[in-house]
């Protein structure tokens, strides 16, 4: 399902991570393509409120979590710098889809980074 959102569609995610030789792009490809299919759960969901926002964010952070071991296995890690870039995307994400009274920190509450 292509992103209807326009904001969203040309926004480059884990932008700042990609220029950095630690974060290998691989691993980044996935989660980006995370960040995307959690944009296209919100265009098909769509959300009514607050709880609802979370519980798909939640699911994506969740994606993250499991991310984590690939980092690892390529000598990287999900550490401030990567936690707040993703933390960033994800507060984008809402503000983009209308969600600005959303809380950054339960975007993301379920994260294990």
């Amino acid at each position: 399902m292509p992103i209807s959102n326009q904001q969203v569609a040309g926004h480059p995610f884990l932008k700042g991570l990609y220029g950095d030789d630690y974060y290998p792009d691989h691993v980044l490809d996935r989660g980006r393509a995370i960040l995307l299919r959690l944009c296209e759960r919100i265009e098909a969901e769509r959300p009514a409120d607050l709880p609802a926002l979370y519980v798909l964010t939640h699911a994506a952070t969740g994606e993250f979590n499991d991310l984590e071991a690939e980092f690892d296995a390529a000598g990287s890690e999900i550490e401030t710098v990567a936690r707040e870039e993703i933390a960033e995307d994800f507060w984008f994400i809402a503000t983009a889809y209308g969600f600005t009274e959303a809380d950054a920190e339960e975007l993301i509450a379920t994260r294990e980074w």
